[in-house]
């Protein structure tokens, strides 16, 4: 059986989400975005640092995939709430794109993820790096893992990381307990790695808008899926309020296109992905980092080495903001579909602060039942 046949989506349950997804249904159904995986699962029973039990990993995207020189990956960055790490927004904020590729992990892992990723793109890039002077600034970004992960153990390495990227690839993509993912929560039950994608049509040609999310937010009272208020439906076994009373996640969410767009265009569509987040149900909490990245693989014009001539004047094609309402929907609608995804894959796990406690998945059955009470459900 193949992975697809194994993973169960949100679409599978009968949830009806709106807009035409890609063939994948996922950020990969833009040309060129690879995903790659390290997950990293072992031991159980109470922590022991730096021995585990470990639920955690990294997952690495890669906007143009695994070619051999760089190219401006337009892009616009926008924090929410900033209780966590996204590297690399100070060029973006200031420039409008970076090169390198978006890895996400625990939050005490980026310092290594980033090790990692700087060498890959030495490696990747070589004539830009070691012929020439080329700096690295790679975009890593974290959720906190620590409610099921011996996170303070900081096991993941290099090599894992490394792993991550030289896995990505194109087309489908895993959900759930995978790659950063491996240890998240979701309104309280397991999340961690979702996607979505939307296909919109701008004057005679056919885009992709996609969303990649490491989902680990919200308080079970909230979740709401396709407006109904599934979370006061099934309050049992939420971990979180009945432990620290507090959220205690966060969200990275990635949005990549195919459309041409300026970095100050990119940042207004990383906005939107509070909207798709607000969707499902949260206010954001204090102590959730809620970081949003959007990017654009349009405007592929080349980056010439430091020392070579350079050209003075660059042209680029960007959209007509007259038509952003189209791009605005599939965004939100994205980054939504994407959340749910994430829960709906995940599988239960126990959490080890505390110890003994599970993060349940969500039943299946139970939702499906809630959505059909609320005339929610495609049968």
């Amino acid at each position: 059986m193949s992975a697809r046949q194994e993973t169960i989506r949100a679409r599978d349950l009968g949830l009806s989400f709106d807009g035409k997804p890609g063939e994948f249904n996922a950020i990969t159904d833009i040309a060129g975005v690879e995903v790659g995986f390290a997950t990293l699962i072992e031991g159980e029973g109470p922590v022991q640092v730096g021995k585990g039990p470990i639920h955690t990993g990294v997952t690495a995207i890669l906007p143009r995939g695994k070619r051999t020189m760089p190219s401006p990956i337009w892009a616009g960055q926008f924090n929410l709430n900033g209780n966590g790490e996204m590297t690399g927004t100070h060029w973006i904020n200031e420039a409008g794109y970076f090169i390198s590729p978006i890895c996400l992990t625990n939050s005490h892992s980026v310092g290594m993820v980033h090790h990692a990723a700087v060498g890959w793109m030495i490696d990747q890039y070589r004539d830009y790096f070691i012929e020439d002077h080329g700096w690295a600034l790679p975009v890593i970004a974290e959720t906190y893992d620590g409610l099921t992960n011996d996170i303070c153990g900081r096991h993941v390495t290099e090599t894992d990381a490394l792993n991550a990227l030289h896995s990505a690839k194109p087309g489908f993509v895993e959900e759930g307990n995978v790659g950063g993912g491996a240890g998240m929560l979701t309104y309280e039950f397991k999340g961690g790695t979702g996607t979505s994608s939307r296909v919109i049509t701008m004057g005679e040609k056919e885009y992709a808008v996609g969303s990649l999310v490491q989902s680990n937010f919200g308080m079970r009272k909230d979740l709401t899926i396709l407006g109904v208020p599934v979370g006061r439906h099934m309050p049992e076994n939420a971990v979180l309020s009945d432990v620290t009373g507090h959220e205690t996640g966060s969200i990275i969410v990635v949005i990549g296109t195919d459309l041409p767009l300026l970095p100050i265009q990119l940042r207004r569509i990383a906005k939107r992905a509070a909207m798709g987040i607000a969707r499902t149900g949260s206010p954001g909490g204090h102590y959730s980092g809620d970081i949003f990245l959007a990017f654009s693989v349009a405007n592929d014009i080349g980056l010439p080495s430091i020392s070579s001539e350079q050209p003075h004047m660059y042209s680029l094609e960007y959209t007509n903001d007259h038509y952003f309402d189209i791009i605005y929907d599939a965004a939100v609608q994205s980054v939504e579909e994407a959340i749910i995804n994430a829960m709906v894959a995940a599988e239960t796990i126990t959490t080890i602060k505390p110890f003994g406690k599970t993060v349940d998945a969500i039943d299946h059955n139970r939702l499906k039942s809630i959505m059909r009470c609320y005339n929610r459900l495609r049968e």
